[in-house]
Parts: C-alpha cells; sequence; structure tokens
C-alpha cells in the first residue's frame, strides 16, 4: 500500500467534522467532486468503507472512526513539524556554535549574548575560547558556525569574512607608576612588560608596533587572558597593552589607561561558512552587528 496523503486525510476529517461533503468543501476551498474524489481514494486504498451518507448527514463506518482518530495524530505532529522548521528558518530557534578569543568573550559577547536573550531568547549559541586561527579552522571543518576573528586573515576558500570594528589598544600601567600623557615604545620597552602569548594576533600587532620604533622589549609574563593581565597591572607588576571597547567598564583603580603614540588599533571581524543562510546564524550576525560601535 502507498503512503497516505495528508491533503486526503485533511478532507476526510472536514467532512467527519463538519457532517457534509459539500460543507467541507466549501471549507477547504475545494470543488465539491474533489472532497468526493478525496475520500472515494482514501476508500479504495484501504479496501473499506469510511463514511456513510445517510438523511441525517454523513457518519463515520468503525473502520473510518479508526482512520480519523490516527489522522488527527498525524496531522497535528505534521503541523509540529512544520511550525518547528518555520521556526528554525525564520531564526526564531536555532544552535549556533560560535569561536571567540578572551579578549572578546570578556566584554563585547555578553553584551551580544544578553541582546539575543532579549530578542530571540530560542537561539542556543554555544561558546568556544579559541584562537583566530583556530576559529578558522574549524569553520572550515564544519564544526563551528561563527568566529570573531582578528584581521586581517588571508582570503580561505568556503569562509566569508566581513570587517566588523576596530578598537583602540592602550597602555595600561600601575596607578602609581609616574606616566605621561601618551605612551611611546621606548617609554614602555623601558618597564616590566605584561605581555599577551605569543599565538594570538594582539601579541604579534604590538611586537610589530615596538618594532617599526626599533624596540623588542622581552615580557616579564606571557598570558592569554586579559582579566588576569589586569589584576597583574592593578598589583604593580607590569603595564600591558589591551584593546578597550568604549563601553568596557572602567578599569580598577589601581590601574590607569593611557593612549599610546603612535596610536594603535585591534580590529576584528566576523567571519562564517560562505552560504551558510541558516536563520539562527542571521539573527545572531544582526545582533553583532549592531555592535559593531559599542
Amino acid at each position: 500500500m502507498r503512503e497516505l496523503d495528508l491533503d486526503r486525510l485533511r478532507t476526510l476529517l472536514a467532512v467527519a467534522d463538519l457532517g457534509s461533503f459539500a460543507a467541507a468543501a466549501q471549507a477547504l476551498h475545494l470543488a465539491p467532486p474533489t472532497v468526493t474524489m478525496h475520500v472515494a481514494g482514501l476508500e479504495s486504498r484501504l479496501g473499506a468503507r469510511l463514511l456513510l451518507r445517510g438523511r441525517g448527514g454523513v457518519s463515520a463506518t468503525a473502520v473510518g472512526d479508526e482512520l480519523i482518530v490516527r489522522a488527527r495524530r498525524l496531522l497535528a505532529e505534521a503541523d509540529d513539524a512544520l511550525q518547528a522548521v518555520r521556526a528554525r528558518v525564520q531564526g526564531r530557534v536555532g544552535r549556533v556554535r560560535l569561536g571567540a578569543s578572551t579578549g572578546a568573550i570578556a566584554h563585547l559577547l555578553p553584551q551580544a549574548l544578553q541582546a539575543l536573550e532579549r530578542q530571540h531568547a530560542g537561539i542556543d549559541v554555544q561558546v568556544q575560547v579559541l584562537t583566530s586561527a583556530e576559529t578558522l579552522a574549524r569553520l572550515v571543518a564544519g564544526t563551528l558556525d561563527l568566529g570573531l576573528v582578528a584581521l586581517p586573515q588571508p582570503p580561505l576558500a568556503g569562509v566569508q569574512l566581513r570587517p566588523w570594528r576596530r578598537d583602540p589598544v592602550l597602555a595600561f600601567v600601575p596607578a602609581h607608576w609616574p606616566a605621561p600623557k601618551r605612551l611611546s615604545p621606548a617609554w614602555l620597552a623601558a618597564r616590566p612588560l605584561i605581555l599577551n602569548d605569543s599565538s594570538t594576533r594582539l601579541a604579534r600587532l604590538t611586537a610589530d608596533w615596538f618594532a617599526r620604533a626599533g624596540q623588542r622589549p622581552q615580557a616579564r609574563i606571557e598570558l592569554n587572558y586579559n582579566d588576569a593581565i589586569k589584576s597583574l597591572v592593578a598589583a604593580g607588576y607590569g603595564a600591558a597593552l589591551l584593546p578597550h571597547e568604549a563601553s568596557a567598564p572602567a578599569p580598577d583603580a589601581r590601574v590607569q589607561m593611557r593612549p599610546l603614540t603612535p596610536a594603535l588599533w585591534r580590529p576584528l571581524g566576523l567571519a562564517w561558512r560562505t552560504g551558510d543562510d541558516e536563520g539562527a546564524l542571521q539573527q545572531v550576525l544582526a545582533v553583532l552587528t549592531a555592535l559593531k560601535g559599542a
């Protein structure tokens, strides 16, 4: 036996519920012969009468009652499946696997997640702490959906990159250090430094900044966790160069921030797989784009 047609089952339910073929045809916006054909087709396929016509209207046979009960369940499940798929297509529900560095996670990502919770509570964002290189590799492998990565990055087949935001890199210096209003590579190179782990893009960015001024300072310690770096600065262990977003909270009172001369910027980008138009991903991208200048 071939599979049952859901449209024919809907017609059967309409006839049974409304009590006549004519009423079912009107409710379903079908021609009366089409309604008759739908019911006759079901009866032919099952080899049994489903409905009986009488003076008082249409009534179901015992076989018809059995099919009607099961048809209601089937159609309810089909409608639920369609609603679930529509919600996913529209981006109201879904899962987004996101990779980002500790720097982005510390301040920028919480803002985005808070906005998502307000606007799209059905989207589950699963965050992984990764370097930019790891994020891009996992996007290519298909184990991530979205990444916050340092720019610039070379073109990568199958991955779309979009510039997202540019934040200034500032010097974080113990408050008791006498420091000029703007700090140069030479001034900082002469002090104990707490720098990012050499595997990060920020470490390469700051190393290039020092190198352009002929400076190659050695870090007193290297870390890849900005909050820990700031805590060490507050303790007087050394100075650090870190990005600072406009809406980020002020540092510990034991820390003073100074702009650099020449100025240094940390550019970030959004990366995702080319052609991925999953609704939940697009909603997360929209929320992150709204934080572009935050």
